[in-house]
């Protein structure tokens, strides 16, 4: 079998880490597997497995024909049979089956809010989809949309799956003190719901102001990002809400940390909570998307309500009490990760499926 992953960049983020699992996981046990990158490379180029056939497209604008035919090329070349597009990149891959229409496009479907969407921002999606083979969605409730709504019958439910890195340096150190640090690794972005962890961060603080809060992922720079600055600053959290921006070496950073969580008004399945249960941390996070079928609530992990400050607190109150709560949840959310979200349990699954597309 020979497949190419297509991303729009390799900026730190759950949809370009699993266009990078997927490309490596493959590489061990099939006869081609490429990347493509369409627009921006990123810190997650470092992460790259030599046995993965990598191509930059360098795109200046939607249809950008030297990029696309450098594309089906690089396809051509590689005797390639499928292209799995990632989130939006979707396009590109639509583009390239006009012009070579012998090869087979996969979707994958990384944001849980698509059923959310109005019909004008999914038309591009619902033209598109008209020549995918095969659309992967990361939750059931997406699975079911697609069906229903768009009445594409070749959808498959995979779960995310995350890789250690091996050629990981260790260069970021947190502030805070060791055994009462708390880690949120998101992008600043609306469905993370960073307005909510400071609100929670105001109320740890009164309890137990030694523990602070750690926030790590891509600062945009943009008026959430500075709403977010501006209310730490306006509720005195400087010494208990740090902000460190994109990191690469997000495995070290949540080796040094005791509790992860999310925040999230709006997820699939978080590559970020699969990170915290390969290091066997405990977590507190919302129900949103996938994550009740992972956190069994008081057994690995507590998870609340979306939106709810108050309850979020208190769980993680329950944490802060109770240091045995946080090993022994931290144990049971690695074992749930081995069994259930392992790389080969998913690449299985998936190739299973791509040997029946015809």
């Amino acid at each position: 079998m020979r497949i190419v992953q297509i991303i729009d960049s390799l900026q730190v983020g759950g949809a370009e880490k699993m266009a990078v699992n997927f490309a490596n996981s493959l590489s061990k046990k099939i006869e081609f597997s490429g990347l493509v990158v369409t627009r921006n490379e990123g810190p997650l180029t470092s992460q790259i497995a030599t046995g993965v056939n990598y191509l930059f497209l360098n795109k200046k604008n939607a249809v950008d024909l030297k990029a696309l035919f450098k594309l089906k090329a690089f396809c051509v070349k590689g005797q390639v049979e499928y292209v799995h597009a990632h989130g939006t990149s979707f396009f590109m891959a639509f583009l390239l089956k006009m012009i070579y229409p012998k090869i087979k496009i996969i979707w994958h479907e990384h944001a849980g809010a698509r059923v959310q969407a109005s019909f004008t921002n999914n038309l591009p999606m619902r033209f598109c989809s008209q020549f995918f083979d095969g659309i992967i969605v990361v939750n059931q409730t997406l699975e079911k949309w697609f069906k229903d709504v768009l009445k594409f019958k070749n959808v498959i439910y995979l779960p995310n799956f995350t890789l250690l890195n091996p050629n990981e340096t260790k260069n970021t150190i947190l502030k805070g003190t060791a055994g009462k640090r708390i880690l949120c690794l998101a992008n600043l972005r609306s469905p993370k719901n960073h307005q909510m962890l400071i609100d929670v961060a105001k109320k740890i603080m009164e309890y137990a102001p030694e523990w602070t809060f750690h926030l790590v992922g891509k600062d945009f720079g943009d008026a959430y990002s500075r709403l977010i600055h501006e209310n730490i600053s306006a509720l005195g959290l400087q010494n208990n809400v740090y902000i460190y921006g994109l990191r690469e070496d997000t495995g070290y950073i949540i080796s040094q940390c005791d509790i992860g969580i999310l925040t999230s008004s709006s997820e699939g399945l978080p590559v970020a909570l699969l990170e915290y249960g390969l290091q066997e941390k405990a977590v507190v996070s919302t129900d949103v998307g996938e994550i009740p079928l992972i956190i069994s609530t008081g057994i690995n992990g507590y998870f609340v309500p979306s939106n709810d400050a108050e309850l979020f607190a208190k769980a993680l109150i329950r944490l802060i009490d109770s240091p045995d709560k946080i090993k022994s949840f931290g144990r049971e959310l690695g074992q749930t990760i081995a069994s259930f979200h392992s790389e080969n349990a998913v690449i299985t699954l998936y190739l299973n499926w791509l040997n029946k597309i015809k």
